[in-house]
């Protein structure tokens, strides 16, 4: 038998920092930290968990990758600026911060609209940092699956994201073109 509270109190800010990561917003963050632990108690009925933090954050990512999609599709509500940019200590430029925020809720808005399981794997290796193997452990794929999902999540997102990106050096031609100065062998 599982001794929740303890479960909670020790993986909650795992959760909660998983899910506040993705939301930005305290109210949706607590939703998504409730849900996910609901999700676990249905999923440990099921089958004994062998990893709780490796199944806790995925459920975290799902989950908040969820109520980010809804948010999207009401389209309602706003986001405010990262608390936590930086890390601690770390005092950033007011412009800087802006243009993070802004970066940071372009993301938000292209993994609402990429496929989920990309959204999450990409999440799941890119945010919280996990590698190939934790990842497929927890989803139940392969890991050259897994590497398979990371790179169309990525492609999906620089696609969806090329105008946020720095603009070209002055008088560079982009990629793959060749300047008029330029002749070729």
């Amino acid at each position: 038998m599982t001794d929740w509270p303890q479960v909670v109190q020790q993986h909650g800010p795992i959760v909660w920092k998983t899910a506040y990561r993705l939301l930005s917003n305290e109210a949706d963050a607590s939703d998504c930290f409730q849900n996910t632990f609901v999700s676990a108690l249905e999923l440990s009925r099921a089958e004994a968990v062998r990893n709780w933090p490796g199944l806790l954050k995925r459920l975290a990512t799902a989950r908040a990758l969820e109520r980010l999609r809804q948010r999207y599709r009401e389209a309602t509500r706003l986001t405010r600026l990262p608390d936590d940019f930086g890390g601690p200590g770390k005092v950033a430029e007011p412009s800087r911060l802006a243009e993070t925020a802004e970066l940071a809720e372009h993301l938000r808005g292209a993994l609402a609209e990429i496929d989920a399981r990309e959204a999450e794997v990409f999440c799941l290796a890119c945010v919280e940092g996990l590698d190939y193997r934790r990842i497929a452990e927890q989803m139940g794929i392969t890991a050259n699956h897994v590497g398979v999902l990371l790179h169309r999540a990525k492609s999906s997102l620089r696609e969806r994201l090329g105008a946020h990106g720095p603009a070209p050096a002055h008088g560079a031609a982009p990629a793959g073109e060749h300047s008029p100065k330029e002749t070729r062998p």
